[in-house]
């Protein structure tokens, strides 16, 4: 009677996704001693390893991530001509470089510092009626992006204030109708706008 084979007695997967099966394959090409038939090999498990993992279809250079993934299995130890450059070992241990994020203040964090920055490239714009028409803009984004914190209603007279504050005087909403309704812009951030709360009277008990 053979003996059973646990899986803690055997090498350990690479990678775990593609099973032991193409992990045997894997260690069996790298025992074929024609180069040819070595690199037949390759391509037949490559197949396999896509239709295992179909999912990767979707993934840019699939193929190539594939051949990559066939070299790891393989410690890197399969000789054969691979369509692509053959990856070191060293690179793919790096660790990703830490990325730089914007450290961007803004006076008022609801608007946003891109809406504080746009307010000070309209105080330089020359020509009154395109500055009319850019200061009206910019009110309504900054009641927009108080509303999307907020989702409560904002007095008109606050965000044109505000304005006014941001701008050092220099913007200042001519009609303060021209700003849209707290119910109107909610809506186009997919909100829904809070409904007061209804007081109940409270029923005195008959004697």
């Amino acid at each position: 009677m053979n003996a059973l084979s646990y899986n803690t007695e055997r090498a350990q997967l690479h990678i775990q996704e593609y099973g032991r099966n193409v992990q045997n394959m894997i260690n069996f090409a790298k025992q074929i001693e024609s180069r040819e038939e070595r690199n037949l090999a390759a391509r037949a498990i490559i197949d396999v390893m896509g239709q295992l993992n179909p999912h990767l279809r979707d993934v840019e250079d699939y193929t190539h991530k594939l051949w990559t993934h066939m070299y790891i299995m393989s410690n890197f130890e399969i000789d054969v001509d691979s369509p692509y450059e053959i990856p070191e070992p060293e690179t793919l241990s790096e660790r990703p470089k830490i990325m730089k994020y914007p450290r961007n203040s803004s006076k008022y964090g609801h608007f946003g510092y891109y809406a504080e920055r746009m307010i000070k490239e309209t105080v330089t714009v020359e020509d009154q009626e395109e500055k009319d028409y850019l200061t009206e803009l910019l009110a309504n984004l900054l009641k927009k992006n108080y509303l999307t914190f907020h989702t409560q209603n904002v007095e008109n007279s606050a965000i044109t204030s505000h304005l006014r504050e941001l701008s050092k005087g220099q913007l200042k909403l001519k009609d303060i109708s021209l700003l849209k309704p707290t119910n109107t812009i909610l809506k186009t951030v997919g909100v829904t706008p809070k409904k007061p709360m209804k007081k109940h009277k409270s029923k005195k008990r008959r004697k």
